[in-house]
């Protein structure tokens, strides 16, 4: 054996032990060396690399963080959709599922899988001929972000397999541990950085970080539960495929149970409701799978979701504690909104001191009062919300809150509409609508006028250097500089900002002017229907009412918003002042070789839907959601279903995404895809 053979056959072995120890560390959590024993293996591994580098490979454990920070990345579209599940909230629902799948089938289903619902971000990760060749994140489940270097940092994921099939694509779950969660939090707010509202939000920013070293520090984990894509074994059933895994080297939680019927998965359903809390990882339920891949295959799937599985989810997680207060916060459109302020809790990855009470009718049916035990729980797991109240606690002397009939800012009275449950601020110019409507202009989504971000749009409000958005572009320089945090430099810089900001395109100002019921969408529909603000302005109520999605309710706020004296003089001081953009006519010419067709898209596209709707948009067509005789055109790709039938039996145009570039071109449009 020559020299260079020993050295070869060494790094092997060290490789394989690392292995060998990651694996019975971080998946068995059964050690078998301490770690200065690990640590003199892996280091010797490194002094051989660094003198051999030609003997480093992908998959070598030192090969686990490295290499420069990435300028952006990358996008994959998946081999096989990442589709969602569909959820149930009781055991009723449930039931009805596997009723559903019972009649589909004609028979009972073999076996069924239940396992814990890991709440965290799905991956999908591709091995070939053994060793991880790629990474990518669910994304809209067609297209996803590849994000192999970060992924890679994960010490319980293997970077090479103890088997050399061609292929292996296996789904899996990152979460961070609420272990992990706490101290990394804790070495934040220690360093002045903002800490992260909860593990989960926490996850799907680090794996998509652009520094795979910045992601090492996250201490980011991993559960693989799917087997997508395998070839050169067999294997028929979904609990069988898992087993594989493990032998593969692949964490799977532990914690799955084969199930004979519906009873033994409701059976586990309640076990694991009360015993949630021993995990070190976040949960939101159970997902239950038919086991067999023959039955898989013969249930199939929605466009959106597998009917073979299905997530029950549990009810949010509650905890107790004091409402100090009850406070109200007035909206943009003058709504009043009450809140609780609360002893801080911990809730669900994060610390909780306020939590929205909706209404005043709200308020009434829970009947919360200052000094009440309440339970409060997270709203889609992201808005904290009060429960109900725990009578037992109630202090003796607690007063029943009254709700307000002036408002809290400015005294005036307030009203509510006949069809609503919300109170409003009936003073257009009370300061804090005023606030929140200027927040609103110079956002990102609107007017984007980054100068103004944080307090220094609250600070000239407070100083009465600006009423409306008209008054922003009154600003001086000298007044700005006298500002206590304010210099010539930063002065300088909003004022340019201001100037650029009169050029934003026409739907950016439809959108911050607030319109009630206008959102992005809208802006955008309104800007290219009627192209400059004088003609939205003019607009019809059935003018408006015409276009696809806002119908006759949203045309008439569009209507009276514009009516409205207040409205008219802001935009008569804003065109004053040189900001009434507009859409140009030969832009809209130059790219609207679908200009007034209405568009159905159907089917696995190249590209995510989001970038072909905006695609069809900017051609001047109109994205409906489903085929009607009006449809004029239909987009359709892979997998295609009843929406590309009907259109071909109503004689609708059908065309691929290569077709679609050729139309566009066909009709005098420009084929510009980026957007």
């Amino acid at each position: 054996m020559t020299g260079s053979d020993a050295v070869r056959r060494r790094v092997e072995e060290l490789r394989r032990l690392i292995r060998h120890h990651d694996r019975r560390y971080y998946i068995d959590a059964a050690p078998e060396i301490d770690d200065a024993g690990y640590d003199r293996i892996f280091a010797e591994l490194v002094a051989i690399e660094t003198k051999h580098p030609e003997l480093i490979g992908d998959d070598s454990p030192t090969q686990r963080v490295g290499g420069e920070p990435l300028a952006g990345l990358e996008s994959a579209e998946h081999a096989r959709a990442m589709l969602s599940l569909d959820n149930t909230y009781s055991l009723d629902e449930l039931k009805a599922w596997y009723f559903k799948i019972e009649r589909q089938l004609g028979a009972s289903p073999e076996s069924l899988t239940a396992e814990l619902k890991i709440d965290g971000v799905s991956i999908s990760l591709i091995y070939e001929n053994g060793r991880l060749s790629r990474a990518v994140t669910r994304g809209d489940g067609v297209v996803g972000d590849v994000v192999t270097a970060n992924a890679k940092t994960i010490r319980q994921l293997p970077l090479s397999l103890d088997t050399n099939l061609p292929l292996v694509e296996v789904r899996g779950e990152v979460y961070i541990s609420l272990s992990s969660f706490g101290k990394m939090n804790k070495l934040r707010d220690e360093a002045g950085e903002n800490t992260f509202a909860n593990p989960r939000n926490a996850s799907a920013g680090s794996i998509r970080l652009l520094d795979p070293r910045q992601a090492q520090t996250r201490g980011l984990s991993v559960w693989c539960y799917q087997v997508a894509r395998v070839e050169g074994v067999d294997v028929s059933g979904h609990f069988e495929s898992l087993d594989m895994l493990r032998e593969f080297g692949f964490p799977v939680t532990p914690w799955i149970k084969k199930c004979r019927d519906l009873s033994d998965v409701e059976a586990f359903i309640a076990e694991w409701e009360g015993r949630r809390t021993e995990l070190d990882f976040e949960i939101d339920g159970v997902v239950i799978k038919v086991d067999s891949f023959e039955q898989q295959e013969q249930l199939g799937a929605t466009g959106r979701a597998v009917r073979w599985a299905v997530a029950f989810k549990y009810p949010p997680e509650g905890r107790q504690t004091t409402v100090i207060d009850i406070v109200t916060q007035v909206g943009r459109t003058g709504v009043l909104t009450p809140v609780a302020i609360l002893e801080p809790v911990q809730l669900a990855g994060s610390v909780v001191s306020r939590a929205t009470l909706h209404n005043y009718d709200e308020i009434s049916r829970l009947d919360v009062r200052v000094g009440d035990t309440v339970t409060v729980t997270k709203g889609g797991e992201v808005i904290p919300k009060v429960l109900g109240v725990v009578r037992s606690a109630r202090p003796r002397d607690s007063v029943v809150f009254s709700t307000p009939t002036v408002c809290p800012e400015c005294n005036s009275p307030t009203a509510r509409d006949a069809d609503e449950v919300a109170l409003r601020c009936t003073n257009s110019q009370c300061s804090a609508i005023v606030a929140a409507q200027l927040r609103h202009f110079v956002s990102r989504k609107a007017m984007d006028i980054d100068g103004l971000g944080g307090r220094m749009l609250d600070q000239l409000i407070e100083e009465k250097l600006v009423s409306d958005a008209a008054s922003l572009w009154d600003l001086r320089q000298e007044d700005l500089v006298e500002l206590p945090g304010w210099g010539e430099v930063s002065a300088k810089r909003l004022l340019h900002e201001m100037a650029e900001a009169k050029k934003q395109d026409l739907e950016r100002l439809v959108f911050g002017l607030g319109i009630p019921h206008v959102g992005e969408r809208a802006a955008r529909l309104l800007a290219r229907r009627f192209l400059t603000l004088d003609g939205l302005m003019q607009a019809t109520l059935e003018e408006i009412s015409a276009l696809e999605g806002l119908g006759p309710v949203v045309a008439g706020h569009i209507v009276d918003w514009f009516a409205d004296d207040g409205n008219q003089q802001l935009i008569e001081r804003l065109v004053q002042r040189g900001v009434s953009p507009h859409v140009q006519p030969e832009a809209t010419l130059s790219k609207g070789g679908l200009a007034g067709m209405r568009v159905v898209i159907t089917g696995t596209l190249s590209r995510p839907r989001a970038v072909v709707a905006r695609y069809l948009e900017s051609q001047g067509a109109t994205v409906v959601g489903s085929v009607s005789r009006k449809t004029d055109l239909v987009v359709a790709g892979e997998s295609a279903g009843s929406k590309l039938n009907k259109a071909r039996e109503l004689g609708v145009q059908i065309v691929d995404e290569s077709g679609l570039e050729d139309l566009v071109v066909e009709r005098g449009g420009r084929n510009e895809w980026e957007l």
